[in-house]
């Protein structure tokens, strides 16, 4: 690996171990093996470099447990296949808490930091884009617009649900039945 690799995967490893708000530059250098310097050369803040470690680590973690999810619903119907992933969710949340809760955690540092609501913006596109081929692929009846606003669906369930799983540990949130019967109706009003 290189200084930049290195410092994603130290500012994770640091992140993990001490939290957001007491992870120091210092602690991802040391991590990493790397100098002080590298933060700035590669990341030009430690704010970025964090925000990227975060964004990556999630995004392998929960977003390739999400992808196997859609591609285990391949063949089904699609609100069945919705009722599916929504109910293997939790055991997601739960693989990922530690890197979830410092997510939660980043939140508030990212909204306040314009270069990090900048960097997260640009993230969304690849969200989107990673989803809806997994959509796509596992379900081949929609096309690219149908399976992009399904993926922004899906991206925005998955945050809102994640959050309130994470305060709640899973208790009292709703399965994948209740969301499909929301869906439902709202589809059936939007057809009368």
């Amino acid at each position: 690996m290189g200084n930049r690799e290195d410092l994603l995967a130290g500012a994770r490893k640091a992140i993990l171990e001490r939290g957001v708000a007491k992870t120091t530059a210092r602690d991802i250098a040391t991590a990493a093996g790397v100098s002080l310097a590298a933060i700035g050369y590669h990341f030009g803040s430690k704010e970025r470099l964090i925000t990227e470690a975060l964004t990556a680590a999630l995004g392998t973690g929960i977003g390739d447990s999400m992808e196997a999810l859609i591609r285990d619903t391949s063949g089904t119907p699609l609100l069945e296949a919705f009722a599916q992933m929504w109910d293997g969710m939790s055991e997601v949340f739960e693989n990922n808490r530690e890197g979830m809760l410092a997510s939660l955690e980043n939140l508030l540092r990212v909204a306040r930091s314009p270069e990090s609501q900048e960097f997260m913006t640009d993230s969304l596109t690849g969200a989107y884009s990673d989803i809806t081929r997994s959509l796509r692929e596992a379900h081949p009846v929609l096309d690219e617009d149908q399976a992009r606003a399904v993926a922004e669906l899906y991206f925005m369930l998955t945050q809102g649900l994640g959050v309130l799983w994470m305060i709640t540990r899973g208790k009292n949130l709703p399965d994948g039945a209740r969301l499909t019967e929301a869906i439902a109706i709202l589809a059936q009003d939007l057809r009368t």
